[in-house]
């Protein structure tokens, strides 16, 4: 699957919970809708996949947790807040260049609309 068809499966899939849930939620709650609509759409992917520091020759497990990686070429930063803010997205550039992943998305579930509470990140 390309990533253009990837991408839009993923999206359709956010759309899906937020269209049944609605914001106001939790993150944690839209995480693991998330993750039942992209197994269902027989989607790969990880949530709270570890990422450890590489720093000179070792890695270091310092807590970050990205909270969804779609067959290891999407990183998804799920948000629930008023906007999103640059720290959010220097959050998730600084996950793309830990992992090597080249594409972000930082969804934001507290948005009307959720197209309106998307961004996309390329490396």
């Amino acid at each position: 699957m390309d990533f253009d068809e990837l991408s839009n499966k993923v999206i359709g899939c956010a759309i899906e919970v937020h269209k049944t849930l609605g914001p106001g939620l939790l993150e944690s709650a839209y995480e693991k809708c998330l993750s039942y609509e992209l197994a269902n759409a027989n989607i790969g992917h990880k949530f709270q996949k570890e990422l450890p520091i590489k720093y000179k020759n070792i890695k270091l497990d310092c807590g970050y947790r990205m909270d969804i990686v779609v067959e290891d070429k999407i990183i998804i930063e799920l948000k629930s807040v008023e906007k999103i803010m640059p720290i959010h997205e220097a959050q998730l550039l600084t996950y793309m260049k830990l992992s090597g992943i080249n594409i972000g998305l930082i969804m934001n579930f507290n948005a009307c609309k959720l197209k309106d509470g998307i961004k996309r990140f390329v490396l």
